[in-house]
């Protein structure tokens, strides 16, 4: 078996390159998705993702992250108690079943808007926070702007239909991972099964966190006109996931839809950390300075996503001039690195100096700079 091996091997000379092939994504009946490694921000596939989509209830991850930044900012407390307006009380499609007049914790809010999709817990908390439903929405939109989310404007708090109520697919991604990085105690939340308020229990509508433990999200959306609809996100070792599924034809088609993105992201890719952060990459000669060299590095730990094989062919350059003058300062930018796939650069990072050079006093500062002028005259003083 081994000899036959051998010579599959050398007789087909594109054996090995075939090792390397990484399928086309599912073919899905799907109206607009997107699937995500959010760390390292790359795209895995995508259809029609910039397209508007109407989000539903996948609005109220934005209604969420307006509430978590609030917290975050102690402008409001989780135990806060909201008193319930009959607005929020009578709010039509999924509640929480909160009663008008009752006052309501923030925290039992926010479960109840993450967990239970309420509209009434939705309302209930745009008015606490933005002072009526309309003031909300205005935050809503300036987060949205602030995020980077171009194709998005909402009316409302809860995602219920409004011909100038839109976002997309991509945007929903972007979204979700501003979330993810921003509030992880908040998002952890939407991975809870269910959740009891008033003596009725609800389970959670994404299924996903039942058909796969490492699911941890995040929200499921359906109206007529907008199909059904789902953000999904899952960890695997090193590597996130985020899926966002638009206009699918039924409730077990968006979760299958889903799962199969997930399981061809985690199967045919993977992210792999390539540098450390403040690990010192290269030294650079500094003129000057009461030290030669200064070393330089990273800010931060570079992550790459590509496919399983291609990190075999990876090349890391680093682009900086020598000779530098001091005063140099740590974290002072010195070049940049480029990490680079068959010719294609996938990651571009700066490179800074780790550490502090002080400049000479004033006679060495001044012998220095003639040694580098003359080495200048023959072309030695740069690299």
């Amino acid at each position: 078996m081994k000899k036959l091996l051998s010579i599959l091997i050398i007789s087909c000379p594109f054996f090995l390159e075939a090792q390397s092939f990484v399928p086309n994504p599912p073919e899905l009946d799907l109206k607009s998705y997107i699937l995500i490694e959010p760390n390292t921000n790359t795209v895995i596939a995508e259809y029609n993702s910039d397209a508007q989509i109407e989000p539903a209830s996948m609005t109220k991850v934005m209604t969420s992250y307006v509430i978590a930044d609030q917290i975050a900012n102690d402008l409001i407390k989780p135990e806060d108690k909201v008193l319930i307006s009959n607005k929020a009380w009578k709010m039509e499609g999924s509640r929480m079943f909160i009663e008008a007049g009752k006052r309501v914790s923030v925290l039992d809010l926010l479960k109840g808007i993450i967990i239970q999709s309420g509209n009434d817990a939705s309302v209930a908390m745009a008015e606490y926070a933005g002072g009526t439903e309309d003031g909300f929405v205005d935050l809503m939109n300036a987060y949205a702007g602030s995020i980077g989310l171009r194709n998005t404007l909402f009316q409302n708090s809860t995602g219920l239909p409004d011909p100038n109520h839109f976002t997309s697919t991509a945007d929903l991604a972007k979204l979700t991972t501003s979330f993810i990085k921003k509030f992880p105690d908040h998002y952890a939340i939407y991975k809870e099964k269910q959740y009891t308020y008033n003596d009725i229990k609800q389970l959670n509508r994404n299924r996903l966190l039942w058909k796969d433990d490492s699911s941890d999200g995040v929200k499921t959306g359906h109206t007529e006109s907008a199909g059904y609809c789902l953000i999904g996100s899952a960890k695997r070792g090193e590597m996130r996931l985020i899926t966002v599924v638009a206009g699918s034809p039924s409730d077990n088609a968006r979760f299958d839809s889903s799962q199969r993105l997930l399981e061809y992201g985690f199967r045919f890719f993977a992210t792999q950390k390539q540098l450390s952060k403040d690990q010192a990459l290269k030294e650079v000669t500094i003129w000057g300075g009461q030290s030669d060299t200064v070393q330089i590095g990273s800010a931060e730990d570079i992550y790459v996503t590509l496919p399983r094989m291609a990190f075999k062919d990876l090349v890391v350059n680093y682009n900086y001039k020598n000779n530098l003058k001091a005063p140099i300062i740590q974290g002072q930018v010195i070049g940049s690195i480029d990490i680079v796939s068959k010719d294609k650069v996938v990651s571009s990072t700066e490179l800074v100096a780790l550490n502090d050079v002080e400049a000479k006093g004033f006679f060495g500062r001044l012998w220095s700079s003639i040694w580098f002028w003359v080495l200048s005259l023959f072309g030695l003083a740069s690299d």
